[in-house]
């Protein structure tokens, strides 16, 4: 079996007989398409490292469903804590953090001129 390592490092068990070189895809494409829609996965490879994969368009769909459920989630998560700092009193005014972060910036920005070497005229000119 092959462990193929996704993006935020799950990994997940393919068979041997599932990756395939992106040459042999090319050349058995309908028949890869058929076994794909019957269940499988396949991993299409290029130059021996994972390249791309080939799914049934609803499990795509499935998979599209279950991330944004996922990302409703992580939402829901942070506004409850949020709604969690507000009940103990830690916030702040955000015109006054804004004025704050506008004041650290300018103060941080390089002066006009500051650093410049002076122009000065030559002796005898």
């Amino acid at each position: 079996m092959y462990r193929i390592h996704a993006k935020q490092e799950q990994s997940m068990a393919i068979a041997a007989s599932d990756v395939i070189p992106l040459s042999q895809a090319r050349a058995n494409l309908s028949e890869l398409a058929d076994e794909v829609k019957a269940g499988a996965e396949k991993i299409i490879t290029k130059n021996g490292e994972s390249y791309v994969a080939l799914i049934d368009a609803e499990r795509l769909d499935y998979y599209h469903r279950l991330e944004n459920e996922r990302v409703h989630l992580v939402l829901l998560d942070d506004i409850e804590k949020g709604l969690a700092d507000i009940d103990a009193g830690r916030t702040q005014d955000a015109r006054e953090v804004l004025l704050e972060l506008r004041r650290i910036e300018k103060a941080r920005a390089p002066r006009r001129g500051a650093g410049r070497p002076t122009k000065t005229k030559a002796a005898g000119r």
